[in-house]
Order: C-alpha cells, then structure tokens, then sequence
C-alpha cells in the first residue's frame, strides 16, 4: 500500500490519536519428527491494525486482513474508542520519525528452495538419529520468517522496516529402559542461509549430552554455591527479573509496585542488568518499537540498584517516565504490550576459573529448560549440570532445579564473570505467544542457593 493512502487514512481520523501498523511477511517452515518429515511448508501473511485513542474513553482497535478500505477500518478503531468508558489514558511524547530500514543478506534465504532447507534439516536430523541406538526420538526444526512492516501515526511518524529472522532447534531424546532423557540447542538470527548451514558440531553434542545424561546421576538437594553458565544467567535475566521490569505489570501490581521502587539496592556494585533493542543483528533487535518509538539501551540495575523499567508511551506517562522502545506486538493481529528485547547482565571481571576456585562443593548449572516465576519467587531447570568439587568442574549431573526469591538471590550473585554470551535461541510467550528476544549473560557466581533434587 502506498504512503499516500496511509496517510490520508490517517487524516481520516475523528479520533485524539491514530495508528496503523501494516504487515507483510513470508515464513518457511520444515520440521522432522523421528524419521519423518512432518511439515514443509511456505506461508504467506498480510494484514494490518488500527489502534485510536479519544479523551475519555479507551483504546478502539481493528484488525484486518483485507487492506483495501483502510479508511473504513480507521473509523471502526474509532467508533470502538467512542464506545468505552475508561480511565482517561495519556501518551508520553515521542519524536516524530519518518525512517526506511532496509536489509542486505548475505545468500538470502528467501532464494533458497524448500528442498534446500529440506535438505540441511535431514542431514541434521539423520545425524541425531545415527548417533547412538539410545537416541529414539528427535525434532528438528528450520525456519525462517521474513516481515515487511509499515508504522505510521496522526503525529506525523512513518517508519518503513524490513525484518528478517532465521534458525535451527534440535532436540534429542535418549532412552534406555524407564531413564529418559532430553537435550537441545539451536541458533538463531537476523541473518540469511549461512547462519545456520555448518551446525554439525552443534547437533553431535546434543546427541552427546543426551546420551550422556544417561548415566548421570540426580544431583542431591541441599543449599550450594551455584555457577550459572552464560545461557542459565540469560535465562535468570529474561525470565526472573526482566518481567518485573516491564512497566505495564508494575502498574497494575500493588506488590511489584512496592517491591520495584527505583533506587532500591538489589545487589552489588558488580551487577548490572539491561534491555537494549538496538544491538545489531540479534532477535529482539528493531531500530523502532511497534509504537514508532525508538530503542536504545534502558539499565535495569545499575551497580547493585534500581534505576530503570521498560516502557510503553501509554505506562510512561502513567508512571511519569520516559518511554523506552519497548512496545512490542507479536504481530498485526495483537495490540503492543510493554515486552523486553535483548535482556542480559553486563560482563564483569572475573574470569571462570577464579570463580570456582574456592568453591569446596557447588554445582555449575548450564543451559536452561525453562522456569515459572511467582512476582519475587522462581524455579528453573538446568538442562543439565555439573558438580563443582574442590576448585573443578566434576561429574555431570542431572534434575537440576534452581529455586528461591528473586531479592534475596540477586543479593547473593557475588561474582559475575568476563566472559559475556548471547543465548540464540530466546523467545517470550508474555501475553500474545511467542515474540522473538535475545537473552545474554557470562557466567554468573551465586551464594547459597537451593537446588532440587535427590
């Protein structure tokens, strides 16, 4: 659709404030399950969503698939924002931006056959299944996705972005008798082909890992010093702090309000923790937010305190801040809600054999299965991990569950090391499902730490 059209929508418009988000996107997608092929396919997507705002009522919105009377869809939006009866809602300003980001790939997936991607997703699979008799199950997934978004406002904002995102996922699933067990990794990225061609070595140590896990024993449970590896400290960032940090969950939390008080020390000077959309070539990473907002770097903890949260214009100006670029939809179907982007602690200076040098009995924790978080509280599981005896890394150990409050943890974390990773395979499910993120972290030294167990 040309700009003409959306901006004349635009002035269409009865209402305070309007917006019009437009998409286009292509996705390929080729899994195996087992030996089989279980999906090829190539899908197609376009449509789009008005978001108006009138003073004194709520936000109207439409979505829709059909472009051709946008006009028409402005003043359903509207009619929808007369209809509700609500608290009057403010925009923090913004500058107005009128951008066109345009992306170069290096061999563009978007010129490679599905048999290709069929191809590189068999030998991949074929690998895990030839591995070891003891593998008897894998999944093995490539996609890649490539949107054309347009986002313009009554403010005067036109952004023009093209996005792309590529990746790999294997899983392995190891057997032998009742013991079951499971191991993954995976990559992806803002790139093309190459990203993920060459991920042979990847693949042979998942097999391995779930082979091995095998005759691990069950870590016991007790109180350690625990050692988080770059993935399970980005998955601690993301997953236990960075939800309390986005704005629209602290407004509507009378708890998380109290607890979340900037200025607040959380930990020591050695931490800090940030959400920055802007760092080139990673899965939350967009130069403006679905709100034409730009992003940039928001320091969470800084030093051991609170200084920062993660904002929508619409919780900024509820909370008397300023907006951060965080307003993020999974798609046109789905309004924006304040999310995170690329969420990490920052690198210390310690390097990883100081850290556990003095550690008589502790566990190193690694990779992640995922968590549940309770506002403070959380679990995680390790997807596996290892017994740290005497100053080295031991034996491998298994069922390794994380558990405790959030403040007191972070309190605890007395070591963060120099040696920063991104995880390349983050992805959030808040509230609309699955919205791609980058999680980072090095390795991460904690204090008295439950963990589950035998």
């Amino acid at each position: 659709m040309k700009r003409e059209q959306i901006e004349a929508a635009l002035r269409s418009s009865e209402a305070d404030y309007t917006e019009i988000r437009l998409e286009e996107g292509e996705t390929t997608r080729v899994a195996f399950r087992g030996p089989d092929l279980e999906t090829a396919d190539v899908a197609l997507d376009r449509g789009g969503i008005v978001r108006c705002l009138v003073h004194g009522g709520g936000w109207g919105i439409a979505t829709f698939n059909d472009l051709s009377n946008l006009e028409h869809r402005v003043q359903q939006a509207y009619e929808g924002a007369r209809a509700i009866q609500a608290e009057p809602i403010e925009l923090a300003p913004i500058l107005i931006a009128e951008d066109e980001i345009t992306v170069s790939l290096e061999n563009d997936f978007r010129g490679i056959g599905v048999t290709e991607k069929k191809a590189l997703v068999q030998t991949y699979n074929d690998i895990l299944l030839g591995f070891d008799s003891r593998i008897v199950d894998t999944s093995t997934t490539y996609a890649d996705e490539f949107k054309r978004i347009v986002f313009a406002n009554s403010e005067g904002t036109y952004v023009s972005e093209e996005r792309p995102m590529i990746s790999v996922r294997v899983i392995a699933v190891a057997r032998e008798e009742q013991n079951v067990q499971r191991a993954f990794d995976g990559v992806s990225r803002a790139a093309g082909f190459d990203a993920v061609t060459g991920q042979e070595d990847l693949v042979k140590t998942v097999a391995q890992r779930a082979v091995d896990l095998l005759s691990a024993p069950a870590v016991e449970g007790g109180r350690y010093t625990v050692v988080c590896d770059p993935r399970m400290g980005g998955v601690f960032a993301h997953e236990a702090f960075g939800h309390l940090s986005e704005a629209d969950f602290i407004a509507e939390n009378p708890q998380a309000r109290e607890m979340m008080v900037l200025g607040r020390r959380f930990g020591r000077d050695i931490l800090t923790i940030a959400d920055d959309g802007s760092l080139p070539g990673l899965r939350g990473t967009h130069p403006y937010d679905d709100e034409g907002t730009p992003t940039g770097r928001t320091d969470l903890i800084k030093n051991g305190e609170l200084v920062g949260r993660l904002h929508s214009r619409e919780t900024a100006a509820r909370m008397g801040e300023e907006p951060t670029g965080n307003a993020r939809a999974t798609s046109y179907r789905h309004r924006p809600i304040v999310r995170m982007t690329n969420t990490f602690i920052e690198e210390g200076e310690t390097p990883f054999e100081e850290m556990i040098s003095d550690i008589e009995q502790g566990v190193y924790a690694c990779a992640a299965f995922g968590g549940q978080t309770a506002v403070e509280n959380f679990s995680f599981s390790a997807a596996y991990g290892y017994i740290i005896r005497h100053g080295e890394v031991a034996e491998l150990v298994r069922d390794v569950v994380l558990s405790g409050n959030l403040f007191v943890t972070l309190k605890h974390i007395d070591a963060v090391g120099d040696d920063f990773e991104w995880v390349e395979w983050g992805r959030c499910g808040k509230g609309q499902g699955g919205l791609a993120v980058s999680m980072g972290a090095p390795h991460v030294r904690i204090q008295d730490v439950l963990i589950g167990g035998e």
